[in-house]
């Protein structure tokens, strides 16, 4: 049964809290290759050594886990936030927003003042969450990140700044036409994407794949002229709306 009390987002630091955490990142991304995964002893050294290994327990269980290390761009350094990953049951509680303020603070102790981290851009919650919710601001793309069909968004987090939503900006246009097809209105570019992606994939693959394709074809000439992801948020039933601004 899950518990009724919020959990606490901590620093994970037992054996067996960070074997339970290695083993939820893989179930609920649906790993199967060990070389997908990571080890507690991967954990541990990162945690010890400029990283974050944090997560959040009901009762004996670990239901909630992030990490991340210190990294550079060779011009500036940065918290890496590698995953974030909460157990079914317990998505949509505010755990994802936790873990995250939970790396913050454990990236501020480390000297950090910047985190990123990257998502699949044609993911609408996760964009609204990463841009909305967070304030982070989505700088770069990236085609095949990982490989061919992993198209990411890295963003950049502000960690000297509390976190908390953008002031919202006045309303798109009204000549939207289709998903991945931008609308400039001069300052803003405002590009509309699918609410559920994942449904319409499974119910049409020829025009998900589609709706990516294009999509990749979109942002990645638009951030490298200076462009960046400010918001992602619900417009109708099928569709979520990005507003890319020129990069701050």
């Amino acid at each position: 049964m899950t518990s009724t009390t919020t959990p606490v987002v901590r620093t994970l630091t037992t054996p067996d809290e960070l074997g339970q955490a290695t083993t939820l990142y893989r179930d609920v991304f649906g790993y199967t290759d060990l070389r997908q995964g990571a080890s507690p002893r991967l954990l541990t050294a990162l945690r010890d050594n400029g990283g974050s290994v944090v997560g959040a327990r009901d009762g004996d269980r670990v239901i909630a886990f992030a990490f991340g290390f210190q990294a550079t761009d060779g011009t500036s350094s940065y918290h890496y936030s590698q995953a974030a990953v909460v157990h079914p049951s317990h998505q949509g509680c505010g755990l994802g927003r936790a873990l995250k303020s939970a790396q913050r603070e454990v990236a501020l102790g480390w000297g950090a003042t910047r985190m990123r981290w990257t998502y699949d851009p044609v993911i609408a919650r996760n964009a609204h969450f990463n841009l909305d919710v967070l304030g982070a601001v989505a700088r770069w793309f990236h085609g095949g990140f990982y490989d061919d069909s992993s198209d990411r968004l890295l963003v950049d987090w502000d960690l000297s700044s509390a976190p908390g939503p953008r002031t919202p900006a006045q309303d798109p246009p009204a000549d939207l036409v289709d998903w991945a097809r931008p609308i400039s209105d001069g300052d803003r570019i405002w590009l509309p994407i699918p609410s559920d992606f994942t449904a319409l994939a499974k119910r049409d693959p020829l025009h998900a794949e589609r709706v990516r394709t294009d999509l990749a074809a979109v942002l990645g000439p638009l951030m490298d002229d200076g462009w960046a992801a400010v918001s992602c948020s619900p417009y109708t039933s099928q569709t979520a709306l990005y507003r890319l601004e020129r990069a701050l």
